[in-house]
């Protein structure tokens, strides 16, 4: 019997497959909790990829010089320096999109204007439209929720901006510092319909914004003026509405940022 021939490779079997490179991402904000849920979040996808965290301004710019990101996710309020002031010096190195609970005109309004690629406010989008953002934001396509739309048109139909004479310099950046920042106040909490998508009670849904705040029980019970065995309680319940094991989960999801697959919550 006659031996056989090994048969030929097919045609580019041994061709090396290529993969489109993945999105690179630095996620800032002083927050542990929202950091630790974002970072869980996009480096889930197959590609984005979470190069560097940070903490306050200053650190982002250095991890975006280190790093050389596609992306740069931002928080407004910060210790040190802020995400305003931390723009101009980002903005040549990368697209950043603000991902911030500050939903005030003149924030929304500034941050644009220092060159923000987009504005998105906690609680008004789903992961996946997270996701579309960060790759729209590298392609130039810009994304605003509802709250920072409604900021943009507040602004633009005030007195101020009837008002202002287009022949005068902008003013506006000597109006925002750190000091200034601190001092204006974030949101008590999610949105009632938030809180009925999560079956949440008033009072579970002002613990879990202390939680997505960073505060540990202590802090907490401090706060609402209630033990911290009445906290536990309460975060024990939050944590079998929302279907989470974790401080980080549970805030992910609060914050909007909780893969959808995994939210589908009464």
């Amino acid at each position: 019997m006659p031996d056989r021939q090994p048969l030929p490779d097919p045609p580019f079997a041994n061709a090396p497959t290529t993969t489109a490179p993945s999105l690179r991402v630095v996620v800032a904000d002083d927050n542990p909790v929202v950091r630790a849920g974002l970072t869980a979040l996009l480096s889930g996808r197959e590609d984005i990829t979470v190069v560097a965290e940070a903490a306050d301004g200053r650190e982002a710019y250095e991890a975006a010089r280190r790093h050389h990101p596609d992306v740069v996710l931002l928080d407004v309020r910060m210790p040190g320096v802020d995400g305003l002031s931390a723009l101009p010096y980002l903005v040549p190195l990368a697209p950043v999109l603000m991902l911030t609970y500050s939903g005030e005109p003149e924030i929304v309004q500034e941050a644009l204007r220092r060159g923000a690629g987009g504005y998105l406010v906690h609680g008004e989008f789903t992961a996946d439209q997270l996701v579309l953002a960060v790759k729209d934001i590298r392609q130039g396509r810009a994304h605003v929720t509802p709250t920072a739309t409604a900021a943009l048109l507040t602004q633009l139909r005030g007195p101020s901006a009837i008002a202002h004479n287009p022949e005068d310099p902008p003013t506006a950046v000597s109006t925002f510092s750190p000091q200034s920042l601190s001092q204006l106040q974030p949101p008590v909490g999610q949105s009632s319909s938030d809180r009925s998508r999560f079956q949440l009670s008033a009072r579970e849904a002002e613990i879990m914004h202390l939680i997505a705040s960073g505060m540990n029980n202590r802090q907490i019970a401090a706060t609402c003026f209630i033990s911290e065995k009445t906290v536990k309680n309460h975060i024990n319940r939050i944590f079998a509405k929302l279907h989470s094991t974790s401080r980080s989960e549970a805030a992910a999801k609060w914050l909007g940022t909780a893969p959808s697959s995994s939210s589908g919550l009464g």
